[in-house]
Order: C-alpha cells, then sequence, then structure tokens
C-alpha cells in the first residue's frame, strides 16, 4: 500500500506565511523560510506553497521567496499562486519547485492542464480545486474562493485527470481552518472519482481526523496550516500516532 503523506501548507501574502478560516480573516504565521526549514526537520513529507493573493492581484508567484525556500529544503516541494502560462510554470520550477499547483488560471483556460503536462510531465502538474457545498451541490471556487463556478466538483475533477493532471489538491472551502474535521463526503467522493492521488485539505484539527480521511477515503495525503505553524500538533507527534493506529506512513526513526 502507497504509503500516506503528511503535507504542511503555507499560505503566503506580502511575504509573509498567513491563515484563515473560510479563507477569510487572515492572521500572521510566521517566516514561510524559517517555518519551511522546521517542517523538514521534523519529518513533513511534502511542502505546498500557495502564493494566495496572487491570482487576485495578477502578480506572478514570487520566484524568490520559491527560491531561497527550495535552497533551504530537500523534500518535494509544490507551488501555486498567478500561474497563468507554461513560462510562469517555468519559473518557478527554475526557482526549485517540484511542482506547479493551478487553480483560477486552470478553470478559465482547462488547456493550460494539458500544455503543463505536455511539457513538464504529469507529475509537476497538481491541479488545486477549492469546493464548497451550494444547496446540496459541490462547486468549484476561484480566485481564492470568491467566485463559484459553473463546475461541479466531481465532473471538473474528472476534466483535469482527462487533460493529464497529476495531483488534485482538494480543499473543502466549508472545512478551512474551522479545525472540526476533513469533509469526508466530498473527499471520498472525489478521491473515488480519479485514479490520481489526492490530498485532502481543509478542517484538520486533531490527530484523529487524520485517522479518518486515511481509513474512510483514498486520499493519499493530508495537507493542513494552522495546526502545525501553530504548534498545536507536531508533526513527529501526529506521525507517531498514525503509526500506532496501523496507517501507512513514511517514518524516519530521527523522532
Amino acid at each position: 500500500m502507497l504509503k500516506k503523506r503528511i503535507i504542511p501548507c503555507l499560505d503566503i501574502k506580502d511575504g509573509r506565511t498567513v491563515k484563515g478560516v473560510n479563507f477569510e480573516g487572515l492572521r500572521d504565521a510566521g517566516d514561510p523560510v524559517e517555518l519551511a526549514k522546521k517542517y523538514v526537520e521534523e519529518g513533513a513529507d511534502e511542502l505546498v506553497f500557495l502564493d494566495i493573493t496572487a491570482t487576485l492581484e495578477k502578480r506572478k508567484t514570487l520566484a524568490e521567496m520559491v527560491e531561497k525556500i527550495a535552497s533551504a529544503i530537500n523534500i518535494p516541494f509544490t507551488v501555486g499562486g498567478g500561474i497563468n502560462s507554461v513560462e510562469d510554470a517555468s519559473a518557478v520550477i527554475k526557482a526549485g519547485a517540484d511542482k506547479v499547483s493551478v487553480n483560477s488560471s486552470a478553470v478559465k483556460n482547462p488547456q493550460l492542464i494539458a500544455d503543463l503536462a505536455s511539457q513538464f510531465g504529469s507529475q509537476c502538474v497538481v491541479v488545486a480545486v477549492d469546493t464548497r457545498n451550494i444547496n446540496g451541490t459541490q462547486k468549484v471556487f476561484v480566485s481564492g474562493g470568491k467566485i463559484e463556478t459553473e463546475w461541479e466538483t466531481l465532473a471538473w475533477v474528472k476534466k483535469v485527470e482527462e487533460l493529464g493532471a497529476g495531483e488534485i489538491l482538494l480543499t473543502s472551502m466549508d472545512g478551512d481552518g474551522t479545525k472540526a474535521g476533513f469533509k469526508i463526503d466530498i473527499t471520498k467522493a472525489v478521491a473515488d472519482a480519479v485514479n490520481i492521488p489526492v490530498i485532502a485539505s481543509g478542517g484538520a484539527g486533531k490527530m484523529e481526523d487524520f485517522t479518518e480521511v486515511f481509513t474512510q477515503t483514498k486520499a493519499s495525503g493530508g495537507l493542513a496550516a494552522s495546526i502545525f505553524h501553530f504548534g498545536e500538533i507536531p508533526i513527529p507527534t501526529l506521525k507517531n500516532y498514525l503509526q500506532e493506529q496501523n496507517i501507512p506512513i513514511r517514518y524516519e526513526n530521527r523522532f
């Protein structure tokens, strides 16, 4: 069985790590480079960096920040925010990203997914999907969760797989920052609908939430932010706990 991944997420705004609830009310969570170093030392499996205002502010992802983080870590590193073209993706990969994440730009121009997969390989292409329950239907949102699209979430994830995406980062906006647990229903539905890895995001608040998402869905990774940033659940403690629950994880005896 594939080992499950524990993935901290650095949401970046104005060069600082931030975290909110339901995509609102952002508060400072520290220096991204220092946090990245800490997570490597603690045994994180991968790292995700999202420049959360790049799309809204029509900026490119901060390549300089990507370079600083990439030079400080030795684990797979996904970068997203404001990547609208193969050229944008190339710039962050040259700066040290292992994978690129696209969201709003992919909804606006689905061909971008195919172009990125053709240029860099599917393994480099992560499609971030922000989903919210609207009157009983899961819908895809873009622009940092501000704009509802016409896409139903399950139809969109099938489409992005078809276009060549190698991975889906699924964030439940209803769960984001609430610490009430991952949204199991939509995570399970998405992971069952595609044959590519799905990272669950949005709602992690306690260690049991990771056990639940890994045993009740096919999610291959669990992503979280505030519980790691603010030291509520240290990654070594989480990994020890998951091993005790017989969850297959990448585990090194350095804790």
